[in-house]
């Protein structure tokens, strides 16, 4: 087979990532240089590639410098109306490519490493993913920020700092492993700190009721210590700031505020080692991520990093706020109009009574001007429907950890209730139903009720979602406030996800319809203009051959087994989680391997089915679908009567990095949800956009996506919403697909029978207890219709064989 292009070769035929001009090129060599002499203190006969890369960050943060300190200057100038977007997840991945793909710099650099003997994509492989995020959440996160640098709005993103990340995954021996992320290891060439901008932060105490307000008293102190990392936008000048938090013990006394050391008020030698470990206790707050976003995780330590980026947030806010050029002369600025938040689900919801806090405590307000203020000031994202996902805190753990907000959200709540009480006379049903204290053997605060309460606007992320949001999960409140709800639907950001990972196609389009779509998707539209046009079919197939090789030798290196490129390339990436059906894929490949066992001469569609994720740790059933699916690849890759028609590989700690690597090679998307349950969905965008077809059921963003491109360029399939809707009405009984589907219950026989673990033939009986008797997600009332439309999709890939799959179709009709 031909080999394809790297993409240092590809880089230099484009246009899309700038012109290397030989004045760039000699300045980048100039900095890099000196970056590696003062920098980093090496020279070429000692320096490693990691010095290399750190060198080549370095010269392209220069880049950005001065960008981003015009960028805040003209935003103090001008004080535009700022938006502040607060999560507790960051999915940012690596920055330098991005960065240099922003500025308009990668063939300029690409060109300085090779003069200088160096190989630009060994260079990028050693910088560390900055993992600060689970999945889809986190990685929208890291989009929006993109976007709007993008976009030239003054935005900020605000998060914890943590130390290790989402965890690495190993498999070992078929089961999940998972190994500290320590990414920060080697330091952060992109991050600045910030010392002069730290905040303290108070946890636990009491509350005393004085004349002059209450006082939150006798607490513990932690520091907050910013890091600034700048956010370019593309090609516009415009650098946007994302501020991480990171814990750091207070060295002082909170009851006098004295300049004593900590240290020194120990006193013995016991006493002064106790108070160093108690750093550490302290510290333990921007430690690590919580490597669950679909389980409702209801520790101290989880509430404590809320509160943690809030409360120290919001001081940065209205410490900017107060010293923002404006004309007036007021010591205290209380208009508030220009200081909208965005909450990034549930977890920053403490920014409701956290608000309430300063403004009447600290700034004296009253209660109605300081609501007036907080509602106008927050807008609310849901990103689930999963109740076991829904954040409800203990009482009592709020009242320990934080007594002052317990008080306010109570006094939320009264005065919530009254309001419903009086537009809803009687309805004692509702009042319970509607209140921010769930009653119970022990009382919970719902974090999801208060922000709708605390809010202006409340949103899903996909129409579908934002629907159910309203006819269901907070139907009451809708009927109470429907102005608050609307929808907006996720997206990604085409500089990462299509010009950045997939250089060759991002030419292709340009080179048709112009670079406009970098910015703007809709100019996408242009290319129905091409449908039929054979040359640019041919390119398109070109580059989706050429990123299938690329892609087939790195699973070869990788994962010892021999891929064929020419076969479909048929992938599931996404959290390993019930609801997101990787059970069902694994049913559909067990059916293929024995439809290919029982007719081995007949002319089967070759595939290649990769499926990766990571399971949560506490996760039980999560771990066992790894270690299922990694069973399932052991028998079917080893059997010479399958040979190369089929091969199922786990893809191993995937992240933003492999999923760059992944994506462009694609040619068949699994989105195979339970309708209803996929709140949105960014990986189907992404391998749409990429040229690769999805398979999946009306979920999530797939409505739109099948609104957007006609459902006949999608392969849908399976129950409806409604009718998830009418079995739960009638009675799921998984035992009724069993008994009537042969191919079906051969293929749980297998799994239960041992066929895929014969050293532990009982292995998987609890993933097979589950499916036949627990199963909320109804695998099997959707097996039929999945077995079908992978026949169609077979099909079509065979009828395109000359060329990739589904080229006349992917295009918008």
């Amino acid at each position: 087979m031909s080999k394809p292009l790297s993409d240092h070769d590809r880089r230099k035929q484009i246009s899309v990532r700038g012109l290397a001009g030989v004045e760039n090129v000699e300045e980048l060599k100039t900095n890099f240089n000196r970056h590696l002499h003062f920098t980093l203190v090496k020279d070429r006969n000692v320096a490693t590639k990691r010095d290399y890369y750190f060198a080549l960050a370095n010269t392209v943060r220069d880049h950005l410098i001065g960008r981003w300190i015009r960028t805040q200057q003209y935003y103090y100038e001008k004080d535009p109306k700022r938006v502040y977007y607060i999560s507790l997840e960051f999915y940012m991945g690596r920055t330098l490519q991005n960065t240099m793909v922003n500025l308009a710099l990668e063939n300029a650099c690409d060109e300085a490493t090779y003069q200088l003997g160096l190989d630009m994509e060994e260079l990028e492989d050693m910088e560390e993913d900055a993992g600060l995020g689970n999945g889809g959440l986190g990685r929208l996160a890291a989009c929006f920020l993109d976007s709007m640098a993008s976009l030239g709005l003054a935005a900020y993103g605000y998060g914890i700092r943590y130390e290790f990340g989402i965890f690495n995954q190993k498999i070992v021996n078929g089961w999940q492993v998972e190994e500290a992320d320590d990414w920060l290891r080697y330091g952060n060439p992109w991050e600045k700190a910030r010392p002069e901008y730290m905040r303290p932060v108070h946890f636990y105490g009491r509350t005393e009721h004085q004349p002059d307000g209450v006082k939150w008293v006798d607490t513990q102190v932690v520091l907050a210590l910013p890091y600034d990392t700048p956010v370019p936008g593309y090609r516009n000048n415009v650098v946007n700031t994302m501020r991480l938090w990171s814990a750091k013990i207070y060295n002082f006394t909170s009851s006098s505020q004295s300049f004593v050391l900590y240290f020194c008020l120990t006193v013995n030698v016991g006493g002064y080692i106790q108070a160093v470990l108690d750093r550490n206790l302290a510290e333990n707050i921007s430690r690590v991520l919580y490597p669950n976003d679909n389980f409702f995780e209801g520790k101290e330590l989880r509430l404590k990093q809320e509160y943690f980026v809030v409360s120290a947030t919001l001081q940065d806010i209205i410490r900017r706020f107060k010293v923002s050029k404006f004309g007036s002369r007021e010591i205290v600025r209380t208009d508030f109009s220009k200081l909208p938040e965005k909450l990034n689900d549930t977890h920053p919801a403490m920014a409701i009574p956290e608000l309430m806090r300063v403004l009447v405590d600290e700034e004296k307000l009253e209660w109605e001007k300081a609501w007036d203020i907080c509602v106008h000031t927050c807008a609310y994202t849901n990103h689930t429907v999963l109740p076991e996902a829904l954040e409800r805190w203990p009482v009592d753990l709020f009242a320990h950890l934080l007594p002052r907000h317990l008080e306010i959200v109570y006094e939320i709540n009264r005065r919530h209730l009254e309001r419903v009480a009086a537009r809803f006379p009687g309805d004692m049903d509702r009042l319970g139903r509607m209140s921010l204290i769930e009653e119970g053997a022990q009382k919970r605060i719902n974090m999801a009720h208060l922000c709708i309460v605390g809010s202006h606007a409340v949103n899903g992320v996909a129409q579908i979602h934002s629907d159910i949001l309203k006819a269901t999960v907070f139907k009451d409140f809708y009927e109470m406030e429907p102005h608050k709800f609307q929808n907006k639907t996720n997206g990604i950001t085409p500089r990462r996800w299509l010009v950045m990972c997939n250089p060759g196609l991002a030419e292709v389009l340009a080179e048709r319809i112009g670079e406009d779509f970098i910015r703007d998707l809709d100019q996408l539209t242009k290319l129905r203009n091409f449908v039929n046009d054979e040359a640019f079919i041919r390119d398109v197939a070109k580059v989706k051959q050429e990123n299938k090789l690329k892609f087939a030798v790195h699973l070869e290196e990788h994962y010892k087994v021999k891929i064929n490129p020419n076969s479909m390339f048929d992938v599931q990436v996404k959290r390993i989680h019930e609801y997101k059906r990787q059970l069902l894929n694994c049913l559909h490949i067990i059916t293929y391997y024995n439809r290919i066992k029982k007719e081995p001469n007949k002319q089967w569609t070759p595939r290649t089915v990769m499926i990766g994720g990571k399971a949560a740790p506490g996760y039980h059933t999560a771990k066992m679908i790894i270690r299922l699916i990694t069973a399932i690849g052991e028998i079917v890759n080893n059997d010479p009567v399958v040979g190369d028609r089929l091969k199922v590989i786990f893809l191993e700690n995937y992240r933003v990095t492999l999923a760059e690597r992944c994506i462009p090679a694609s040619d068949l998307s699994e989105q195979i949800s339970t309708a209803g349950t996929e709140a949105s969905g960014t990986g189907n965008m992404k391998f749409m956009l990429n040229g690769g077809l999805t398979i999946g059921t009306m979920d999530g963003a797939n409505v739109e996506m099948a609104e957007e491109a006609g459902e006949g360029n999608l392969f849908i399939f399976g129950m409806r919403v409604e009718d998830v809707d009418a079995l739960d009405k009638k009675g799921y009984h998984a035992e009724e697909y069993y008994n009537r589907l042969p191919e079906l219950k051969r293929a749980i026989d297998q799994i239960a029978g041992g066929f895929f673990s014969p050293k532990q033939p009982d292995l998987f009986k609890e993933i097979v207890n589950m499916l036949m008797h627990h199963d909320r997600f109804k695998v099997f009332a959707d097996y039929e219709a999945y077995i079908k439309c992978q026949e169609t999709v077979n099909t079509l890939y065979k009828v395109k064989s000359l060329m990739p799959p589904f080229l006349h179709t992917e295009i918008l009709p």
